[in-house]
Formats: C-alpha cells, sequence, structure tokens
C-alpha cells in the first residue's frame, strides 16, 4: 500500500520502517504510536531525501527530545567549526539540529547536513531567502518566498519553521497591544517588515496550501513559528501571543487534513508560574499536536547562565506537555556560542529534559537513575563515571582533587555516609577518626 507521509501511513495503518524505529526506541507497542501518529499528537520528521536519518519521535507521550540551534553568520563563517559542532552535539545526544546560516552559500552547508548528518535536521527558509535572493527586504516576491520553501525540501530538510501565524489580522493586535521588547523572533520581525513595507499579507499564510503541497510531497513536518513569543517576562501570554496561537490551531487543522506533519512553536521568556498554563492553552488550542519550546527561560537577567534559566522553564514546561526543548547556551543574547557554550547548553536540556521525563512517567527513565544510584551504594566510580550524563566532566572533576582513599572523595573522606552505612550493615566497626 502505497502512502506519501508517515502521518498518512499510520492512518493508512502501515507500520514504516521509520515507525518501527522510533517505537523500539520509546518501547511502545507499534499500534500504540501509530495511533499518536495519526492523530498528529506524535511525529516522525524525516524528509525522503534524508537518507542517513536515525529517525526519532517528537510527543509528550514519547521521551523529551533535543535541539540545537547552529550555523554561520556574517561575523562567524567558519563552515568547518559549525560542522564540528554538529557532531559534537550529535555525540551529546542531541535528536534534531536547527540550521541558522545567515551568510554565504548556506545550500552548501544544508546539503552536506542532509547527507552526512544522522539527526533530524531544521531550517527556518524566511532566513534563506534573505541572504539567496541578496536583494531588498521588500523586493522578495510572495512566490520567492515559497520557492526556498521547496528548495529547503528538495534539499532533504526534515522540519521547517514557517512563520504563518503573524497575519494581517496578528500584526495589528500587536500594533494595538504595546510590547516592552516588541517583536524578538528574527523570522517574525523580517515578515512583520516586509507586511508593513509592502502592504500584502504574509506569503506563508497566504499561500499555506501551496506550502502544503510541498512538505506533503517530501514528508517534511511543519514547526508553525511564533513570530510573537514574548521576548521578556512582562510580555509572556499577552494579546499577540494568544492570537498568533488561534491561528496556528486553525493551520494545524488544515495541515492535518492533508496528512502533513505538525509541531508548535512555544515561547520564549515567561514567569515560572505561567509555564504550566501555557501549555494547557496550546494543548487546547492547537489540539495535542506536539509542542517545541526556546526555554522557556524564567528571568531576563542572567546574560551568561541562560542555558541554566532555559533548563529550569524547560523542565516544567516539557513535565507539563512540551514535546521538543530547543537547547539555550550560556551565549545566548551575547554572541554565537562556540563548542564549549554549545556543550553545556545540551548538558542543561538534556538534564531539564529527563527530569521532565521522569516527572511525566515516560517508560523506562528512571532507570537510568536507579543504575546511578546502585554504582554509588557500591562506590563503583568506573560505573558512576559511565552513567554520568557527562562522563568526561566527572572523571576529571575526581581527577582534580583525588583523595586520600580511593573508595571516597575529597568531600567526606572517612566520613563518607555511603562507606560507612555498607561497613556497619556488614557487622563491621566504623571508627572514622582512626582509619
Amino acid at each position: 500500500m502505497d502512502y506519501t507521509t508517515q502521518m498518512d501511513a499510520a492512518r493508512k495503518g502501515i507500520y514504516t520502517e521509520e515507525l518501527k524505529a522510533v517505537a523500539k526506541k520509546e518501547h511502545m507497542d507499534l499500534a500504540e504510536l501509530c495511533a499518536l501518529v495519526a492523530a498528529g499528537k506524535a511525529i516522525i520528521p524525516c524528509n525522503k531525501n534524508h537518507r542517513c536519518i536515525r529517525p526519532n519521535g517528537i510527543g509528550s507521550m514519547l521521551k523529551t527530545k533535543i535541539n540545537v540551534n547552529l550555523g554561520v553568520s556574517r561575523d562567524c563563517k567558519d563552515l568547518d567549526l559549525e560542522m564540528q559542532k554538529v557532531h559534537s552535539a550529535v555525540d551529546m545526544g542531541a535528536e534534531a539540529i536547527m540550521d541558522l546560516s545567515s551568510y554565504g552559500d548556506t545550500q552548501r552547508f544544508r546539503r552536506k547536513l542532509c547527507s552526512e548528518c544522522p539527526a533530524m535536521i531544521g531550517t527556518v527558509p524566511i532566513y534563506d531567502a534573505v541572504v539567496y535572493y541578496h536583494k531588498p527586504l521588500k523586493e522578495i516576491t510572495s512566490e520567492e518566498w515559497l520557492d526556498i520553501v521547496r528548495m529547503h525540501a528538495e534539499d532533504g530538510v526534515d522540519f521547517m519553521t514557517i512563520h504563518c501565524g503573524i497575519n494581517q489580522e496578528t500584526a495589528g493586535k500587536f500594533k494595538r497591544n504595546k510590547r516592552l521588547t516588541n517583536i524578538v523572533s528574527r523570522g517574525g520581525s523580517i515578515i512583520f517588515a516586509w507586511m508593513e513595507m509592502t502592504g500584502e499579507e504574509n506569503p506563508f499564510y497566504a499561500h499555506f496550501d501551496e506550502i502544503l503541497q510541498i512538505c506533503r510531497r517530501y514528508d517534511v513536518t511543519l514547526s508553525l513559528g511564533d513570530a510573537c513569543r514574548p521576548g521578556c517576562l512582562k510580555d509572556a501570554t499577552d494579546a499577540s501571543q494568544i492570537e498568533e496561537l488561534i491561528t496556528l490551531g486553525e493551520l494545524t487543522k488544515r495541515a492535518w487534513a492533508q496528512d502533513v506533519q505538525v509541531m508548535i512553536e512555544g515561547p520564549g521568556h515567561m514567569p515560572l508560574d505561567q509555564i504550566a498554563a501555557n501549555m494547557k492553552i496550546q494543548e487546547t488550542l492547537c489540539y495535542g499536536a506536539p509542542f517545541y519550546v526556546l526555554g522557556p527561560l524564567v528571568t531576563d537577567v542572567a546574560p551568561g547562565y541562560d542555558h541554566i534559566t532555559a533548563a529550569i522553564g524547560g523542565a516544567v514546561a516539557a513535565m507539563n506537555g512540551a514535546a521538543f526543548l530547543c537547547y539555550v547556551t550560556p551565549a545566548e543574547h551575547l554572541r554565537l556560542p562556540d563548542l564549549k557554550d554549545v556543550k553545556e547548553g545540551i548538558i542543561a536540556s538534556r538534564i531539564a529534559a529527563h527530569a521532565a521525563d521522569i516527572a511525566k512517567g515516560i517508560r523506562g527513565a528512571r532507570d537510568w537513575d536507579d543504575q546511578m544510584s546502585t554504582a554509588r551504594k557500591k562506590l563503583d566510580w568506573e560505573q558512576m563515571f559511565a552513567l554520568a550524563i557527562d562522563p568526561e566532566k566527572a572523571r576529571r572533576y575526581r581527577a582534580e582533587a583525588a583523595p586520600e582513599k580511593e573508595d571516597t572523595c575529597s568531600m567526606c573522606g572517612n566520613f563518607c555516609a555511603v562507606k560507612n552505612m555498607n561497613r556497619i550493615l556488614d557487622g563491621e566497626i566504623v571508627n572514622i577518626y582512626d582509619e
């Protein structure tokens, strides 16, 4: 039986090889996963032209996945360095790479990613259009915007952020309801400026059916972009954000009618106490489509440490239904991240994702922690290093402060509670001071 997309296959009861691979990773029954994909509550972004991909599923019932943003810019043009970041990110467990390149031969880098990288590949076509056409923004035509979407699909991109929710109606609401930080989405600001200068409707909204045809042909997942995501705590959950979310919900149903997979992008900056409610609003307005969040960052005052502010928000968001976390690095708001920043951002996001999976009761999530606790009880340092989310750092920290006795650490020494409890329960004498 033929099928066009993973959603189409699931609706026909076909178990694709990609679905089988994801079900195995998730310890999930094939029929259960198939039903989730058919309903749009789980997605398997997998472009037909991305032949080296190792498929992953995204959905609130699945393990929380991590996306890593990278790409060249006018100030940082080193393609080899960006590929180093890609390989490092995949090695550290990131399931997706999003190419946000905004300078130079962007297609060369994108095609290299799609031919070599096994992670899901995402892009934002609106950035690339500005680079590709190399002309004033207002002179780019609606057809030219769509041609870039088609190009990315042909190149093998698995998911695309399409800023189609900020139509003229949403833009009007934004202008009537002033914000502290306006529109902070790069793609959102570009398409807003284009609409203002041309007086035309957002081409991604006006020609949404044509975009669906492209996505259906190549099985590209639509990541419906949140142009009006809040860029500071004060702007969180405002009229612009909610108006756009309503529009994204309407577009989700149109995409599903064409068997096109969808996820919804979300905030942004947001006070901790608003996150759970926002996840519920998204689930309601967008009919349970997977939610992809940037953070949320729970405070605005921590430049240099925003991987931590994002991990706090990400854990709460994923615990309450977000399915996909976009990593945030210590360089957020400051500069393009280097290799060290990428690592710190990934580790922080993975901690957040794993903590949320435990809270949600994802199958097998707690097994990792129980294995670590067993190794700690046995004072089995090599096993602790092997199980650590960052083995290199764990091993280095211990080596930098070698203890007097190998079965302890430099923090507790003979006062080690684990060591002493093991001994006393085995019937040994514990002296502590004179040992």
